[in-house]
């Protein structure tokens, strides 16, 4: 075959592929599916693709730069103290507490002093600070520092187990404090920082975004715990409870509290206190020394109930909470609610779940009146009611503290006692009355001169020990006249709130 053949045919033959591939391509091209793209988004893109909307990176510098100051640094001192064993002893009445033998067959054992750290909030400028009630629970003794390095003697105002807060108060003016701004407002997937005093570190921030809202974890055992957290993914470690999230204008939207962790690290996600439930409570603790909770006399399903419990009740899909009674003097029941009601709104905020509702009635106070919208027999309907105490009533509720729980006349003792009976000093029982110290075998005269190991030298050293103090503890002191060392146990109430039980559903809110 000549040359001029071949060429031909191998023309020919790539003309033909070429052709081909062409072909193909436009007809994969035609079988494409076609996208829409006239300019308009889907309901939930909405708003989204702003072209005045900053785009890049968010700079954080100027929302650190205000919060930072106003975070401090908490360190607190645990006084040591003895404790008896939990296994009774039965060579107790053979040998002294202090003999080695006594020690090894389950006597009382030794507790060092403890020493822990967290972070906290200063919210005016003449030195209100806010933190979490677990970060000073227990504290004899607890320091402040500031950014500025600074350091402060604090007291403490008020705690709340119940929302774990606790207000301090150092002595110092015209200090930086931090903006409050609206929990209510956030949303997911907005941008949010942590500011604390993480692993005993100076003041860090973190970034994150809001991941959940109204989020309930179980990990207050308060006995009226109340949860409705906002849950971040802001880094959080031990030391930033009590410390700043805060928005990107700086503004404070809730008070870091707790994390989700199976080592006690961070492992991805934290909580806070929203700032609209600290609010309250901190205004509460400083004006009346406890928080004014209030009620509104329902107990409800927790959890909710299910679709198909709904559509027998003739309830649409949706949110709400199912009640199962109603309290014979709550507020409820005079504004009418029946067992079988199903709550969806409060004051128009919708209802999802009993975390969101504990987190809006958190807010009042007794006395406040407030809108509920619940729905019976289909139809739904809205009402006023007044909010009441958890005793039925709009009374003032006051702090009742340990100290004042011991019920009697208790007096420092003068110097002149305390040398005849060779103490440093004490706190003598001059007349018992009804209280606690009653149900002891604590005899007129006593004198205190020990709690737990800590010693006692005046009113003042008894009453931040038993305030800061729960469970069982052993008193010790002397007699005037009569040689040894005499000790009783006294139990105290572990939640000195001044709140009743609002948990499980029971009573609720």
């Amino acid at each position: 075959m000549k040359l001029k053949n071949v060429l031909l045919i191998v023309a020919i033959s790539v003309a033909t592929s070429l052709l081909s591939i062409w072909g193909y391509g436009t007809w994969l091209r035609n079988q494409s599916v076609s996208f829409q793209n006239d300019g308009k988004l889907p309901v939930n893109y909405a708003g989204f693709f702003d072209k005045d909307a900053p785009t890049g990176i968010p700079d954080f510098t100027a929302a650190a730069t205000s919060a930072t100051p106003t975070v401090v640094h908490i360190k607190t001192k645990i006084k040591g103290k003895t404790v008896a064993s939990k296994n009774s002893n039965p060579f107790g009445n053979l040998f002294g507490d202090d003999d080695p033998f006594f020690q090894f067959f389950g006597g009382p054992r030794t507790i060092p002093d403890q020493q822990a750290s967290g972070s906290g909030v200063i919210m005016t400028s003449d030195g209100y600070i806010i933190t979490n009630n677990h970060v000073i629970d227990g504290a004899s003794d607890i320091n402040v520092t500031l950014s500025n390095r600074k350091s402060y003697k604090a007291t403490v105002v008020g705690t709340d187990p119940s929302t774990d807060l606790a207000v301090l108060k150092i002595d110092a003016t015209n200090l930086p404090y931090m903006v409050m701004g609206n929990s209510d407002d956030v949303k997911l997937g907005q941008w949010v920082l942590a500011v604390g005093y993480p692993l005993n570190l100076d003041v860090t921030v973190t970034a994150g975004i809001i991941s959940a809202k109204s989020r309930s974890i179980g990990i207050n055992q308060s006995r009226s715990a109340i949860e409705s957290f906002i849950q971040t993914d802001a880094a959080v470690n031990p030391g930033n409870s009590g410390g700043a999230l805060i928005n990107t204008n700086g503004e404070l939207i809730g008070i870091n509290s707790a994390i989700a962790s199976p080592t006690g690290s961070y492992a991805g996600y934290s909580y806070a206190i929203p700032v609209n439930i600290v609010k309250k409570a901190a205004n509460d603790l400083i004006k009346y020394g406890a928080v004014q909770r209030a009620y509104i006399g329902v107990s409800y399903v927790p959890d909710g109930i299910s679709d198909e419990q709904k559509k027998q009740m003739g309830i649409k899909d949706g949110p709400g909470i199912y009640v199962t009674s109603v309290a014979s003097d709550g507020a409820a029941k005079a504004a009418g609610l029946q067992k079988g009601d199903f709550i969806t709104k409060l004051n128009g905020v919708e209802i999802n779940s009993s975390s969101e509702l504990l987190g809006q009635v958190s807010r009042y106070k007794p006395g406040d009146k407030i809108s509920l919208t619940y729905i019976r027999d289909g139809k739904e309907n809205t009402v006023n009611l007044t909010l009441k105490n958890k005793a039925g009533n709009f009374d003032v509720v006051k702090n009742t503290t340990a100290f004042d729980q011991l019920g009697g006349e208790l007096v420092t003792v003068d110097k002149e006692t305390a040398k005849k009976n060779d103490i440093s000093g004490g706190v003598q029982v001059k007349k018992l009355g009804d209280g606690l110290l009653k149900g002891t075998r604590i005899q007129e005269g006593f004198i205190i001169t020990s709690v737990d190991g800590q010693d006692v030298n005046s009113l003042d050293d008894l009453k931040s020990i038993l305030n800061n103090a729960s469970g069982t503890l052993r008193l010790e002191g002397v007699y005037p006249g009569y040689d040894g060392t005499y000790g009783y146990p006294l139990a105290i109430n572990p939640d000195n709130s001044g709140n009743s039980d609002n948990s499980n559903g029971d009573d609720n809110p």
